[in-house]
């Protein structure tokens, strides 16, 4: 078996070409859409998303702010960067890029977010409002695995969906949309970490196994059910080599299965693109 490639850049092209016609819609009511960045520290990786970003918003013809502070920015500086973006009109949504540096507090930084701005997705308020069901700005990767599945007709409603890692980021927010009573999920979810002897027991049994540990090559073939439909969220670097939590033998069992690069990866960066737009429509209303 060959598992079909969940390919991530070709619906991440398709969600792009569906939003230029709301960027275009805005745009004849005077509107652009505006994303902010806020990146503290020096932390390469982050650095780089941070800059594909904003050459997304340049490829959609979308305003972009990028507020770059050093490492010794005292906490009270960012919370005066927040407050500047909640406060500006021409930001419709932004990002505080995670991790800070040692020593500064990622979660008060934002908490102090605008929960209408939140382009992330992962402010409280909208993590809560996720597990009630009410709508809101959805956590990015969460959003743009469950588009990917729906796109390249892996069924969700009714299936066993085993999640390998409990992040904010990805884990605990994909658990929560996936068991909602909607359409692209009704699961069953099960959330596992490398903490949980005997991870296979687990993964065997999952009909999609997202794997979100941040641990290169954790999930092996022998892990996987024939055919299920596997997802590489988590990853990780070795040295500047980009690693995947998944190895790559898992193509040959699973029956799905999206690649290290070119899977996950653009579809966070579409999901942060559509909040964006999203938040910026929601001026209007």
């Amino acid at each position: 078996m060959t598992a079909i490639t969940l390919d991530g850049e070709l619906l991440a092209r398709e969600i792009k070409d569906d939003l230029r016609g709301r960027i275009d819609a805005l745009g004849a009511r005077g509107v652009t859409p505006g994303l902010g960045t806020v990146l503290v520290g020096d932390d390469g990786p982050s650095a780089n998303y941070v800059a594909m970003k904003h050459r997304d918003c340049e490829e959609l013809g979308m305003v972009s702010r990028q507020v770059d502070l050093p490492a010794t920015t005292p906490q009270a500086a960012i919370d005066e960067v927040v407050d500047d973006l909640n406060a500006d009109p021409g930001v419709h949504a932004y990002i505080i890029q995670y991790p800070f540096p040692t020593g500064l507090d990622y979660e008060s930084a934002l908490l102090r977010v605008d929960p209408d701005k939140d382009a992330d997705g992962l402010h409280p308020v909208n993590l809560g409002k996720l597990v009630q069901g009410i709508e809101a700005p959805l956590a990015c990767t969460p959003a743009g695995i469950q588009l990917l599945l729906d796109r390249f007709d892996v069924p969700i409603a009714g299936q066993h969906v085993v999640i390998v890692g409990r992040g904010l980021t990805i884990g605990r927010p994909l658990a929560n949309l996936l068991t909602l009573k909607r359409p692209l999920a009704n699961a069953a979810v099960s959330v596992v970490h490398t903490g949980v002897a005997n991870i296979a027991s687990f993964t065997w049994q999952a009909d999609i196994l997202i794997a979100a540990a941040g641990s290169p090559g954790l999930v092996t073939a022998d892990m996987v059910k024939p055919g299920a439909a596997v997802i590489a969220a988590g990853v990780s670097f070795e040295g500047k080599k980009l690693v995947s939590d998944v190895a790559d033998e898992v193509a040959e069992v699973a029956g799905w299965l999206s690649p290290r690069i070119g899977g996950v990866g653009p579809m966070t960066r579409a999901m942060l693109l559509s909040n964006t737009v999203a938040a910026a429509e929601r001026t209007l209303v």
